[in-house]
């Protein structure tokens, strides 16, 4: 009995704490009696964040700055352009060595007859009348210096094996020109002699004008054209030496033995002569001249005539 009354008293203590309502969330409006505002709960809970510092500070600085320009386009000032053909390149790096090896081979052969060693009575190589000698074009030290005393069968050997290597590379070099077209960039004009005049006042730096030009200025035109007679000449002459006899109607043509001799020692000093002076003309050209030579391609500017387009205006 006492410990059904202990728990019919703790029950009655329990109850209220179990039956005590429990307080209810109440909306704001609930508390002033209103109805709830649909309209503003939907703007607060659909409201899109809002934007960062930063991006605010860019989005007024893009409005605020003008927009960029576009560049102009980049048009090219210079391009390549084609000079030399592979055939004209390839034969002009033949001759080359071919022409010195000509040259140091004939001067092995006219030692034996140079005044100087033999005091032969022709005296062919120097300047005077009868026995009186002005200068001589080979002093001994000449001939000693390249070593040229008693090798005379070994420049006979050179010079003649040498010599068709050189007649056959002409022949080929002017047969290309003419079928090619490209004799008109090389044989001179009715402008090519006033030309060459003015391009020599320019190189002297006596005048500052400077004649325009295609491939070759006016000077060149008479030098290239000049070269190949002397190459001709050179075959004819050393022709008419080397058998006399045989060939003896030219011989007489070209004023005797004697004379064919010395028209072929003065064409060789032409040579020594054009060769100076084209190298030193394209060491002053500087490297591109002398690359086109190698890669047939020149660097121009867009303002300057196209050679392609010439070549191709032949038909």
């Amino acid at each position: 009995m006492l410990f059904l009354g202990q728990m019919e008293e703790r029950k009655q203590n329990d109850s209220p704490a179990l039956e005590q309502p429990s307080p209810e969330v109440q909306h704001p409006d609930a508390v002033s009696g209103s109805a709830p505002d649909v309209a503003a709960t939907d703007k607060v809970f659909n409201a899109a964040p809002e934007p960062a510092p930063d991006a605010l500070a860019a989005e007024a600085t893009s409005a605020a700055a003008p927009a960029e320009t576009p560049p102009p386009p980049v048009s090219a000032t210079i391009r390549l352009d084609k000079k030399h053909p592979l055939a004209i390149r390839w034969m002009h790096w033949v001759n080359f060595p071919v022409l010195f090896t000509m040259i140091w081979s004939g001067l092995l052969i006219y030692w034996n007859d140079s005044d100087n060693a033999y005091h032969h009575p022709h005296a062919v190589y120097r300047v005077g009348l009868g026995p009186f000698t002005l200068f001589r074009f080979f002093p001994p030290w000449f001939w000693k210096a390249m070593d040229a005393p008693y090798h005379v069968t070994k420049g006979l050997g050179y010079h003649f094996f040498f010599m068709w290597i050189f007649a056959i590379n002409g022949f080929l070099y002017v047969l290309y020109t003419v079928l090619s077209g490209e004799w008109r960039f090389v044989v001179p004009d009715k402008k090519s002699l006033k030309e060459a005049i003015l391009v020599t006042l320019k190189d002297l730096h006596l005048s500052k004008y400077l004649p325009p030009q295609t491939k070759y200025n006016g000077a060149q035109k008479i030098a290239y054209t000049s070269v190949i007679l002397m190459g001709a000449g050179s075959l004819i002459t050393g022709l008419s030496i080397y058998k006399p006899t045989q060939a003896h109607w030219l011989t007489t043509l070209l004023g005797g033995y004697e004379m064919a001799r010395w028209e072929h020692f003065l064409l060789t000093m032409g040579f020594c002569a054009f060769f100076v002076i084209h190298v030193t003309q394209v060491v002053l050209a500087g490297w591109n001249n002398f690359r086109s030579m190698v890669s047939g391609l020149e660097v121009k500017s867009v303002q300057e005539p196209s050679l392609e387009a010439e070549r191709k205006s032949w038909g």
